[in-house]
Order: structure tokens, then sequence, then C-alpha cells
């Protein structure tokens, strides 16, 4: 069977291919993609080649296939697997595998294994670990992004408080508490703020901060402050930019006691400090923003931690629970992932999109691998429908979603292209 894919040669060299898949083997899976969300980790991979930890050597004689937030159909079961899973059913991917020690990863690590691809061949490992999750929800983008919401889960459960004269942790964070999320209106931000309102830990107060005033406003727009407050949470949005004290403003905010946790979504030195001031007795401080510079430092207040408690954690990615509870609230329509995307597009444009990343604004960027379509804001459906029947309808359609992606648009956009 051919496959079309986005494949990495060296640092910098993505190519769109098509070429011949193997037959499966008795303990391997053929699936077709549907979905793949781009992620920054896949920039990074792009832009190091094999200095990344996860890709291999030799790659410009055997490429790999980019890309790891994807989902899709299972089309092709090896006998091993047959009692497991079946041909026709939707399927999710945890990329972290973890198997045997080894650092191999779909999107960095397999010749015929990524998201940026039409078909693929799902390796033995993958199921070993438990690693090829079922998926009965409505749409595919959803399943792609509960890997980057999975990572989230895992920020949220990661932290941890303490009692006076018990040397256990008490994992997660508090419920009840106060809850502040720093430069988070973001994609991930907007992921974390869409668990945390939905999910069985509520904090009872829950500031969100940036100094984009734009990015704000849109968050103001998917995050209801008077649904918040009938879920029990106080939910306050600050622009900190023009706020001479900001960390004065915030403890003002939380009553003048701190917060309890305090999450930070960027990798910038005074937004790490300013955390460090507003912190509770107690407080943990979850730095969930992964630098690029390996000397990132900031300075952190030792006598709070000494009197008062105060500890930091970090987290990059999460396991397979976490990603199972995001799968799980989804299909309940507990939570919308969507609210983290902006753009969608075809394979057509993956490679380009990748190379580009941090010079696109927005949030997460959809690719549909099975179709050709240049890579389009949501807020610019409106305009490419004067001229553009396929947006036109694009356009009517999130326009009841608050200009959120949703699955009556993905299920159009699929059948549009399958006439």
């Amino acid at each position: 069977m051919k496959t079309r894919a986005v494949r990495l040669y060296g640092k910098n060299d993505l190519r769109l291919e098509e070429f011949e898949l193997p037959e499966i083997k008795e303990d391997e899976i053929l699936a077709q993609v549907i979905t793949d969300s781009i992620c920054m980790s896949t920039y990074k991979a792009t832009i190091q080649g094999s200095d990344h930890k996860r890709v291999p050597n030799g790659i410009n004689k055997n490429p790999i296939i980019v890309g790891h937030e994807f989902a899709g159909n299972i089309i092709k079961v090896g006998s091993k697997w047959k009692r497991k899973f079946k041909e026709g059913e939707k399927f999710a991917i945890q990329p972290v595998l973890n198997y045997k020690g080894s650092m191999d990863t779909p999107g960095y690590s397999y010749k015929y294994f990524g998201g940026d691809a039409t078909y693929i061949i799902i390796p033995n490992e993958v199921m070993e670990v438990g690693c090829l999750l079922n998926y009965s929800g409505e749409s595919y983008y959803d399943a792609s992004l509960a890997e980057p919401m999975s990572c989230l889960i895992g920020g949220f459960h990661a932290n941890y408080h303490t009692k006076a004269g018990v040397y256990e942790h008490t994992m997660g964070t508090v419920k009840g508490g106060k809850m502040a999320l720093l430069a988070s209106t973001g994609p991930m931000g907007l992921g974390g703020i869409e668990y945390i309102l939905n999910c069985d830990r509520k904090p009872s107060l829950l500031v969100i901060t940036d100094i984009d005033e734009t990015k704000i406003q849109r968050a103001k727009t998917i995050f209801s402050i008077d649904k918040a407050k009938e879920n029990g949470i106080e939910l306050v949005f600050v622009n900190t930019k023009d706020i001479e004290d900001a960390s004065a403003y915030l403890l003002d905010i939380s009553n003048g006691t701190g917060y309890d946790d305090v999450y930070v979504y960027t990798p910038v030195k005074s937004v790490v400090e300013q955390a460090n001031t507003i912190l509770s007795n107690d407080g943990c401080l979850n730095f969930f923003a992964g630098p690029t510079d390996k000397s990132f430092s900031a300075n952190f207040n030792f006598y709070n931690v000494h009197y008062a408690s105060t500890h930091v954690v970090g987290t990059s990615g999460g396991n397979i629970d976490d990603m199972i509870e995001c799968l799980k609230m989804t299909e309940q329509k507990l939570i919308n992932p969507a609210v983290m995307v902006t753009h969608i597009g075809g394979l057509n444009c993956a490679a380009e999109a990748t190379l580009n990343l941090p010079k696109l604004l927005g949030g997460k960027k959809i690719i549909y691998t099975n179709i050709d379509l240049e890579l389009t804001a949501i807020e610019d459906f409106e305009e490419k429908g004067k001229t553009n029947p396929l947006f036109s309808r694009l356009a009517q359609i999130v326009k009841g979603t608050k200009g959120i992606w949703c699955t009556e648009a993905e299920k159009y956009l699929i059948s549009y292209f399958n006439k």
C-alpha cells in the first residue's frame, strides 16, 4: 500500500513524499491517520535533526515520519492483536512509549510510524506497552488533542501538598483552593483552563494572567465568568502588562493569602519569579513551560521554602492514565480540547507549517492528512468564504460555536473532499 507522508531527512529538511509501505507483520497494525496536531516539539526535532535525543542517526538515508499528536482508523490488524483491536475502530496514540528503556517515539524515530501521513504501520511495542488507545468519540481532532491535553492533565496531577508533621505528599491540586495560571492564554494555557474548570478538583478561585489583551479577550469569549460562578469558581482575568506591582495586585485578589497552586506557561524569568512571590503557605509552583535554554534559571525565595513550605515541580508530558482520562472526558463531552485550535490545513502544508511554527500566530494547527488545503486560520473563514464555498460553510458552522473548531465542521470538511 502506498502512503503519503512528511519525512525528516536532516536539520530543517522536511519532505512530503509518496512511498510504498511493506506488508504488516503478525504483531503490527496498519492504520489510516486522519488528523495530526502540530507540536512545537516537532519543530524542535526538525531543526535539531539527529542531534535530538529521540531522532536516530542516518535519517538522510532512512528518514522518519514526523508528527506525534495523531488519530485515525485501524485498517488491518496482525494476528497477534486481533482479539484486542478491530478493523474500523478509531484510535489515539500515547507517544511516550518508554519501551524497555528505549527513547524511540512516533514522530521522531520511526520510518513508517508518525502522524503526518495518510497510512502508517503501528509497531508491536506500541501495543505491548498499552499506548494504542481505543477512542469512541465523534471527532478525530479531539483524539489528536488528547496528547497535549494529557500533558496538561499530568501537570495538574503532579502538584503536591503537605501537612505539618506528616511526611507524606498529597498529590494533585487543592480542591476548593486558590489557583493562578500565569501567561496562560496561549493554546496550552487555554487547554489548562478548560480542564481545570471541568475536572473533579475545581478551585474556588482561578486567576488567568497574560500581557496580550487580544488573547485575554478571546479567552473571555471562550470561558464564561458567569458559568464558572455557577460551578463555584470565581474566574478572574488579569492583564499584568501595565500593572506596576503585578505580584501585589494578584495577592490582593487572593485576599492576601496567596495561591495554593501556581502554574507558569511561559519560560520567562520574570514570570517564574512572579509566581514565586504569590505562593501561599505550602504553595506549589508548577513550571510547565519547557525552556530551550539549558541554563535557564530564576530567583526563588528559600526563606519561604524553609518557613512556609513552598515548593516547585516541573512536568513534561503526560502518561497513559492522563490520556485515558482526557479521552473519557472528551467522549462524555465534559471538556472541549478544541479551545486550543486556531488553524486547519491539509498534509501539503504540514512541512512548511512545522518549519515556521514559532512565527505562526495563534494556537494549535490541525492537519487533515488525507486532503490538500492551505493552512487557514479559523478567524479568516468568513473572508475566504466570499470566494470559496468550503470556507463559507465552515464560517457558518463555527459561528455557532464562538469561533471554535467543532465536530460538525470536521465532518463537513472531510465530506467536502470525499465527494
